[in-house]
């Protein structure tokens, strides 16, 4: 009798972490019904692409892994291909007719129904389609995440789309509105992970701060932090995607009373131009910006805050523009970044007047940009000499250095890293080191030798 072998699936996730936390909840579903995850697309018999479509530049990095793909299937690899995500939500229709090589595009709706289409798929080869349903999936801790590496750090998604309709944005379009996950059910997969081994939860969603909002009983966000606090095996708790809007007294309070909670707030700000913060329907005054963050420096004296911002929205003129760039000089963010403005069609900045060239976005990205890294440099020279608690993630390709980490004002992939001198250490742990120099973005250390 021929023992048959499971077919073998390769996850490529493009975009963000929320991106992510859904390419690890369908590789949990497509183990457990007995296929089998590996790492490498030449061997796999089914590829799948979990793509983004935030903007034009996330559009076109998934639009070129799929053709890199389909050149693939070209050239004699025999594999299904499909296509999730936000991409395949919002123009899945569309590319069934203009990409044939692509065997199955799957809504952003359909993450928890993986299984039942790829197994329909394997049973019939020659069964194309695009399964494009209402956007209304969230996890639960029963579904038992594939985490994409070996790391003690990951991320947990306390809700699933936005209702927050930024003039410039297509999520509430692409995700659905708002939907948060019962304090429960997340305090459940918090433990999950901490018995895991994970020593670093970053929590996310569209917008951490509307937590709750459309849930009967409206639960705090404090409240969810400080029971997350109290998880046994968990050491940083981190948060990202925090609206100024709604970022309130309580959840300050609570991140600098809490001490596995590390002292770091991302605040996309997007501007600090009255006029172009209503443009972008982003329910927040200047005045109110300048408010909340002077307020988190006071409530937590040594708090780390980035912020994201868009340059070249319509209408942007250079004084508007010049506003935000003295903004940036006045305030000095602890870390930040630009995105250019993107078109998206259906949003509705995108019918607006007052459109600037590509090459002045890049040119008003490009002198934010160099202003923060001065900024950036004088704050990290003025962390040298002092100790500081570092997760490290992995060996070092330095010859000076033996590890890379963060501390807990560093934040995954964005705020940079630290280089680590270390004779033993053990990735995975978090030491104390003494920060010995420091350049734009990353910090050096020494091992102060002290385990947390």
């Amino acid at each position: 009798m021929k023992i048959l072998k499971p077919q073998k699936v390769y996850i490529i996730s493009l975009g963000c972490p929320k991106n992510l936390i859904d390419s690890e909840v369908m590789g949990g579903l497509l183990s457990r019904s007995g296929l089998q995850l590996i790492n490498r697309s030449d061997l796999a018999d089914i590829i799948i692409v979990n793509t983004c479509a935030f903007i034009n530049p996330a559009k076109e990095e998934a639009i070129e892994e799929i053709l890199n793909l389909v050149q693939e299937k070209k050239t004699g690899h025999d594999f299904r291909l499909i296509v999730t995500g936000c991409l395949a939500q919002r123009y899945g229709l569309e590319l069934l007719a203009e990409i044939p090589e692509v065997d199955l595009f799957v809504g952003v709706g359909e993450v928890g129904n993986i299984v039942r289409h790829v197994n329909k798929l394997k049973k019939d080869h020659t069964s194309r389609a695009a399964i494009i349903t209402k956007p209304d999936f969230l996890m639960t801790a029963k579904h038992a995440r594939v985490l994409s590496n070996a790391t003690v750090s990951t991320y947990l998604k306390i809700s699933d789309g936005c209702s927050n309709c930024c003039t410039y944005c297509a999520i509430p379009a692409i995700r659905g509105k708002a939907r948060s996950r019962k304090p429960a059910d997340i305090l459940k997969e918090a433990q999950i992970l901490a018995q895991r081994g994970i020593k670093e939860i970053i929590i996310t969603g569209q917008d951490t701060t509307a937590y709750g909002r459309d849930l009967r009983d409206r639960p705090l966000l404090s409240a969810l932090l400080k029971e997350m606090a109290q998880i046994k095996g968990i050491k940083w708790i981190r948060l990202l995607y925090v609206h100024p809007a709604h970022l309130s007294v309580d959840v300050l309070e609570t991140i600098a009373t809490q001490k596995n909670i590390c002292r770091y707030i991302d605040l996309p700000i997007q501007h600090i131009n009255d006029d172009i913060l209503m443009a972008m329907n982003r329910n927040v005054t200047s005045s109110q910006i300048k408010g909340i963050i002077e307020q988190a420096r006071k409530i937590i004296p040594d708090v780390a805050i980035r912020t994201s911002l868009i340059v070249g929205f319509p209408g942007e003129t250079q004084k508007r523009f010049k506003k935000l760039y003295d903004f940036i000089r006045e305030v000095k963010f602890d870390h930040l970044g630009v995105f250019t403005y993107s078109r998206e069609e259906g949003t509705k900045a995108a019918s607006l007047p007052g459109r600037i060239s590509e090459a002045e976005k890049e040119r008003r990205r490009d002198l934010i940009m160099t202003e923060q890294a001065e900024i950036s440099r004088k704050i990290n020279q003025g962390l040298v000499g002092s100790i500081q608690e570092v997760l490290l993630e992995g060996k070092s390709e330095r010859s000076d250095y033996n590890f890379i980490g963060r501390c807990r004002r560093q934040a995954p992939e964005i705020d940079g890293l630290i280089y680590v001198r270390a004779k033993q250490a053990k990735v995975g742990s978090i030491i104390k080191c003494q920060i010995i120099a420091a350049d734009d973005y990353d910090l050096f250390a020494n091992i102060n030798g002290t385990r947390i």
